[in-house]
């Protein structure tokens, strides 16, 4: 992994965020503090990761999208992270995808295989059943369907494909 050079991402408490060489960070994403971001992870325009409390963790494969603000957050793999979500001191695992402005919040978690649907709130301390989708405000869950887990893989690897397209045209970066 290497360092973080650019003016959009700071170090501080005697952290500094470190990015793996294969990730696309836009120039636009703001990184500050005790910042991990994964192989072949995105970082997409107007994103912020504040690891100026605790760690903020980004897998690999992992796409955060436009204005979503993680803030002692750990996301496992091949994580999708929609438009303008909050995850605020919580952590999402692998295979998951968290919907369009929706937010997860202080002590939460979202297992392996998961949707938030847009729009959804994720309470302090609630607890996302692997395979689930969780839905409302405050989020019910109930039992994926083939077809919504089949979601999870296609936006997953959209993102990986369209990071790969980004970070060799330089867009952004």
């Amino acid at each position: 992994m290497s360092g973080a050079e650019d003016s959009l991402r700071e170090s501080l408490f005697g952290h500094t965020p470190v990015v793996a060489d294969s990730a696309f960070v836009s120039r636009m994403a703001y990184l500050v503090g005790d910042v991990t971001v994964g192989e072949r992870a995105s970082l997409w325009p107007f994103t912020c990761l504040r690891g100026d409390g605790d760690t903020v963790t980004v897998g690999d494969e992992t796409n955060v999208q436009e204005f979503s603000m993680l803030h002692g957050a750990d996301l496992g793999d091949r994580v999708t992270v929609g438009h303008g979500v909050v995850v605020d001191y919580a952590t999402v695992e692998d295979f998951s995808l968290v919907g369009m402005n929706s937010c997860v919040l202080r002590d939460a978690t979202v297992e392996s295989g998961s949707i938030v649907a847009a729009g959804a709130v994720v309470l302090q301390e609630q607890t996302v059943p692997e395979g689930h989708l969780a839905y409302g405000a405050p989020a019910q869950t109930k039992p994926l369907t083939d077809g919504q887990r089949d979601e999870i893989a296609r936006v997953h690897e959209h993102y990986v494909d369209l990071s790969r397209e980004y970070k060799e045209t330089g867009r952004f970066e």
